[in-house]
């Protein structure tokens, strides 16, 4: 009866008489809908939809239990048996593909708060054992600093690392903070006009100490001092934080980054990181501006999957673009697209 009724909707149908059968077949496969009928065999559809209903793997499940009782005591055992809707015999394909339809919507809306809940714990734990990673290193090289025989020498290297690990707590944490505030609206930009060359030049200050620790250098191409392109300042700087900052975490020892800025004719300006790191593949490309998304897995180095997803929102909230190309023979080059 229900194929002939839902045969024009596309549902991948399945159909067993007992509920012994229906509980082996929920070991292998979830449904999306179920439609449950009061009389069955063995155990009736209210004794099998309190037993379903009350296992957590299964519960979210919408059930529409199909009966030939009309009582409102009887539609009133279904419900409280945890059914979520009920259709009365005989069934009429309208009103039946209805209420699927009504139950298929509730279902993709569970999966959706199911599937951003996952991905808002997946990003605390990524975003707790990555500001953890700095803070250990800090803690470290404080109570290195305590020992009393500590040599002059190591105690500027162990400043030096503080002073790193310092940074990269404080590009990220503001990084969480400016894209929380973009998103929801909250943030307005602060356009003035600006020199290029000289934020480029401070953001290679800043990374000195953690290029060097890794034995990278970042070599510059910029414009001589010029102030005539207005943007956000202190966003622009945090965007090339970000590249710069997963330039030097993918890049080999030994290898070389170039910051390169130049301004166009038509009054906007690009800003370019070009590294020597795994390079992304083509279909990591499509995602890797998204919020969660990472690229390849390498091991020892921090991943949450939200710097890139801030360089992006923040870019187009300047009315510009960002893009990712090959630089051949290996590596990376991000290019950012500032409107004049």
């Amino acid at each position: 009866m229900f194929d002939t009724l839902l045969a024009k909707e596309g549902y991948e149908l399945g159909y067993v008489s007992k509920a012994k059968q229906a509980f082996n077949l929920l070991e292998t496969s979830q449904p999306d809908v179920i439609l449950l009928d009061v009389m069955m065999p063995e155990m009736n559809g209210i004794e099998f939809c309190k037993l379903f209903k009350a296992n957590p793997q299964w519960s979210h499940i919408p059930v529409i239990m199909v009966t030939a009782l009309s009582s409102k005591e009887d539609l009133s055992q279904c419900l409280q048996a945890g059914a979520d809707d009920f259709i009365s015999k005989p069934v009429n394909g309208i009103e039946l593909r209805a209420r699927i339809r009504s139950m298929l919507r509730i279902k993709q809306q569970y999966d959706r708060i199911a599937m951003l809940m996952q991905l808002r714990e997946d990003m605390v734990n990524m975003i707790v054992h990555d500001l953890r990673n700095p803070l250990a290193g800090i803690l470290f090289s404080t109570a290195i600093l305590k020992k009393p025989s500590l040599l002059p020498e190591r105690q500027q290297k162990k400043i030096q690392q503080i002073e790193a690990n310092s940074t990269q707590l404080q590009v990220m944490i503001d990084s969480l903070l400016m894209m929380a505030k973009l998103e929801s609206g909250k943030m307005m930009l602060n356009f003035k006009t600006i020199d290029l060359g000289e934020i480029c030049r401070l953001a290679i200050q800043d990374f000195e100490l953690i290029s060097m620790h890794k034995k990278i250098t970042i070599v510059s191409d910029l414009p001589p001092l010029r102030g005539n392109i207005s943007v956000d300042a202190v966003i622009l700087r945090r965007v090339i934080d970000n590249l710069l900052s997963n330039a030097v975490k993918f890049s080999p020892s030994q290898s070389q980054i170039l910051l390169q800025a130049k301004y166009l004719e038509n009054g906007g300006a690009t800003v370019k990181v070009i590294d020597s790191g795994p390079g992304v593949g083509e279909k990591t490309r499509q995602t890797l501006f998204q919020k969660y998304e990472i690229g390849t897995i390498q091991e020892g180095v921090s991943q949450i999957g939200l710097g890139l997803a801030f360089c992006k929102i923040a870019i187009e909230a300047h009315g510009g673009s960002i893009s990712l190309e090959d630089h051949h023979p290996k590596g990376s080059i991000f290019t950012i697209h500032i409107p004049g």
